[in-house]
């Protein structure tokens, strides 16, 4: 186009800006109806997700009881199952034991023991066969019974035996060293070594002229042989007892383990269903907000501003990727991000409304306008923010009108004039008068602002002589143009 553009901003009447301010309300209204529409989604969508994880949570809360009382329920099986062993076996050991004190006592029997003595050892021997029987612990009364009995035993073989009898007295002893349950000696090795001393000792005694130094050593021998069972027998108690502490240390470590492992399971279960619960709600909540996003993205594609298109478009990617992803955290703070966007979006695509609403009734105002004045109207379209109209004069000059919008709202008339004599591309010195197109611009202003809608300005060009400002009449909304 030959000369330079000229421009014309362009006010809107006070009856055009009620109407766009009404423009406004509706929209805004109608954007507002929107956003609770689907604030009231989500809370049903919450709500519903929240009534979903309670359910959850006590089958969950269920399970884990059913779990924990399966848990003590096998746990006291065992210990009572292993606490009956252990009477089982100790109660096996005692009637051992318990048989060879009844052995002990038959022979002593038919030594001359007083009845009166018999008869309650007896009846100490019944009543410790009901506790065996009964599995009941009887800790070292076996012994300490089976000491009574030797004791006795050797007295009676004492006043009945022979001078000469001290190789039987001393067989018998041995036979009684020898008859002690096999673990005697391991329990109690020093017990068994002052035994094993006191017998050869008391064997060194038993030749001709020793009696008085055997009936000295029987004593400490008798005493040396109970104190062995007896010391033998609290320590097999004492290992009994270690054993059994040493199994419940063992269950209790177990248990722990158990306990433990349950833990490290229900703590994996647990982010498991928050990661699914955080996941679903990111994907419930861009569900309710994808179709207006997506709508978003070519509202602000066909009205002209592509960087807010890619803003949202960008934004639901972003969620879209993330729960694809199965990124939980990520895809909640994506989709309460693109929320956020929507909402400040669909805010500046009111405006954006209202601007093409502005240009596109300022482009039909001056299509009638040229058309008005003569012009062929040639054809039209939109270039991102702006309206492009092309006209031809019958004389062949051509005239392309750029409907704009400026940085403060403003519309904005642009005129690109080619063929016409008094445009020329370098203005003189002087100035650049351009009465004839100027004067034909006028004329389509002044009917443009007869439409009650917009108003047009100053036009300007580069070069325009500074006399030819025009100036606005006090209290009026026409121009009056100077020469």
């Amino acid at each position: 186009m030959s000369g330079s553009p000229k421009y014309s901003t362009v006010a809107v009447s006070a009856a055009y800006a009620r109407r766009e301010a009404q423009r406004r309300r509706e929209r805004e209204n109608e954007r507002r109806r929107q956003q609770e529409r689907r604030a009231r989604q989500r809370a049903e969508l919450a709500a519903r997700r929240a009534q979903e994880a309670a359910v959850r949570r006590e089958k969950a809360k269920a399970e884990a009881e059913r779990r924990k009382h399966a848990l003590e329920a096998r746990r006291a099986a065992e210990q009572q199952a292993h606490a009956l062993r252990l009477r089982q076996e100790q109660a096996g050991a005692d009637a051992r034991r318990l048989d060879e004190v009844r052995q002990l006592f038959a022979q002593m029997r038919s030594a001359d023991a007083p009845a009166t003595q018999l008869d309650a050892l007896q009846q100490q021997l019944d009543q410790l066969g009901e506790r065996v029987a009964r599995a009941e612990p009887l800790g070292g009364a076996i012994e300490e019974l089976r000491g009574r009995i030797v004791v006795l035993s050797d007295t009676a073989h004492t006043r009945g035996r022979a001078p000469d009898d001290r190789a039987s007295v001393l067989d018998g002893l041995e036979r009684q060293l020898a008859g002690m349950a096999p673990d005697t000696a391991a329990l109690d090795p020093a017990g068994r070594q002052d035994c094993e001393d006191l017998l050869g000792r008391l064997r060194a005694a038993t030749g001709p002229g020793a009696e008085t130094h055997f009936e000295a050593l029987l004593g400490s021998v008798e005493h040396a042989l109970t104190r062995h069972a007896a010391t033998a027998g609290r320590r097999a108690a004492e290992e009994g007892r270690r054993a059994e502490d040493d199994r419940r240390r063992t269950e209790e470590e177990q248990r722990r383990a158990v306990e433990r492992e349950t833990a490290r399971a229900a703590a994996e279960e647990a982010e498991r269903d928050r990661v699914e619960a955080v996941l679903t709600e990111a994907a419930d909540r861009l569900g309710v907000v994808q179709e207006s996003a997506e709508d978003a993205v070519a509202e602000a594609r066909e009205l002209g501003d592509p960087n807010l298109a890619e803003r949202i478009g960008q934004a639901l990617r972003a969620g879209t990727a993330a729960l694809g992803a199965k990124e939980p955290d990520a895809a909640l703070k994506a989709v309460g991000d693109l929320e956020e966007l929507l909402t400040e979006a669909e805010s500046e695509l009111d405006e954006l409304h209202i601007a093409h609403t502005r240009r596109s009734d300022l482009a039909l105002a001056l299509q009638d306008a040229m058309i008005g004045e003569g012009f062929a109207f040639t054809g039209g379209d939109e270039d991102g923010d702006a309206i492009v109209l092309r006209f031809q004069r019958p004389s062949g000059a051509t005239y392309e009108t750029t409907v704009a919008t400026e940085d403060d709202g403003s519309p904005l008339l642009v005129y690109h004039v080619d063929g016409e004599p008094d445009v020329v591309l370098h203005p003189p010195a002087e100035g650049a008068v351009c009465d004839q197109t100027e004067d034909l611009l006028e004329r389509v202003h002044e009917a443009i602002g007869e439409q009650d809608g917009f108003v047009p300005g100053e036009l300007t060009w580069q070069g325009k002589p500074p006399s030819r400002q025009a100036k606005q009449l006090p209290g009026a909304e026409e121009w009056r143009w100077t020469r």
